[in-house]
């Protein structure tokens, strides 16, 4: 049994066994770690057991840091036998810590930031631009790699990015037009390759911020278990080569995305993101769908909890209840959502004929 399969077993028992904050403590785990895979490092046990001590409530966020951070702090014989493990557990702990908090600043700084807080101590140049060209050599693209921004533009560029998202309104729009969208601003972002290493896993966690601020609880197993497929997704987006007529495809980053925010199940293989793989760019399984992105948020909250009220909604997605209740009626005109058993004592029923 390999370690990813290890420690996903280890974490589990909380998620089917575990009281509510256990739970959202072991998904919060879950995708720290799983986010390491994008660069094939792997935990060690001790970064998991400190998990499981955090989960279980024994020490808190800064506390497990603390003892990763000393942990490291070895001879340099051990060092060189587990520095494969040191970059994972370190960051998977940063990665805790700040999907743990609240705090959120829409802005290329929090992109800074946050690759600052990730990589500290583990790369030179952590939270600041790089100061070079680069080129990857990609599986998926036989040997290939995409066309990074230049060094010289990356500042300009992610502040173009962010303004244009800043100022793009998701009012109203369909559930599967928010996602093409939301999947359009993520590639440019990580397209733009700010900084020498550690780019997939900075824009995962700022995406993960981000996509909290329309309502989502964005702590589960889709980034946690297809990592590298996010990776690959975000390649092929970027990536495209007229003499083999290959063009930039985001239909992969897509799927992802519709699992992430929906819980749908679409299949989500390495394999099927090789440019060699003639099928691929016709693997988009996104459905017209009656909602939008906010709607979405809710109809996820009540599936996980019918009884959830308008006041507690409110306070999930960070909106107003005089918004809740006009969302809440117009969900129900359209028959998504629909209350059943009265005001205090009833339960609201996502109709799953116009919800897929």
């Amino acid at each position: 049994m390999d370690n990813k399969k290890d420690w996903n077993l280890d974490l589990s028992k909380y998620i089917k066994q575990g009281e509510p904050s256990q739970v959202e403590k072991t998904k919060t785990w879950e995708t720290a770690i799983g986010l390491q895979e994008v660069d094939k490092l792997k935990p060690s046990k001790y970064l998991i057991e400190t998990a499981k001590e955090h989960i279980e409530g024994i020490i808190n966020i800064e506390e497990a840091k603390t003892r990763i951070d000393e942990y490291y702090e070895v001879q340099d014989s051990r060092k060189k036998i587990e520095k494969e493990n040191e970059e994972a557990d370190k960051v998977s702990v940063r990665i805790a810590e700040i999907l743990s908090e609240k705090a959120f600043n829409f802005s290329p700084t929090e992109l800074l930031n946050i690759h600052r807080r990730l990589f500290k101590d583990i790369f030179d140049g952590a939270g600041a631009y790089r100061d070079y060209n680069i080129t990857k050599k990609e599986w998926v693209l036989d040997g290939d790699t995409v066309t990074y921004a230049s060094f010289q533009t990356i500042k300009e560029t992610l502040e173009y990015d962010f303004e244009q998202e800043k100022t793009f309104s998701y009012k109203n729009l369909s559930l599967d037009e928010s996602i093409k969208h939301l999947c359009l601003f993520t590639s440019n972002i990580w397209q733009v390759h700010p900084f020498c290493e550690g780019n997939t896993r900075t824009t995962a966690v700022f995406i993960i911020k981000y996509l909290r601020t329309f309502g989502f609880n964005i702590n589960d197993e889709i980034f946690a278990n297809n990592s590298w497929y996010f990776r690959n997704s975000l390649v092929r987006a970027n990536y495209k080569n007229f003499q083999k007529n290959i063009f930039e495809d985001t239909s992969f980053l897509e799927k992802f995305f519709y699992n992430l925010l929906t819980n749908a199940n679409n299949e989500l293989k390495n394999r099927d993101t090789y440019i060699g793989n003639i099928q691929s760019a016709k693997s988009n399984n996104l459905k017209d769908n009656n909602c939008t992105l906010e709607e979405q948020a809710i109809i996820n909250i009540l599936k996980n909890n019918p009884s959830t009220t308008q006041e507690e909604i409110s306070r999930q997605i960070n909106k107003s209840l005089r918004t809740v209740k006009t969302y809440t009626a117009q969900m129900q005109k359209k028959g998504l959502i629909e209350r059943k058993n009265g005001k205090k004592n009833g339960e609201w029923i996502v109709n799953a004929k116009n919800y897929t």
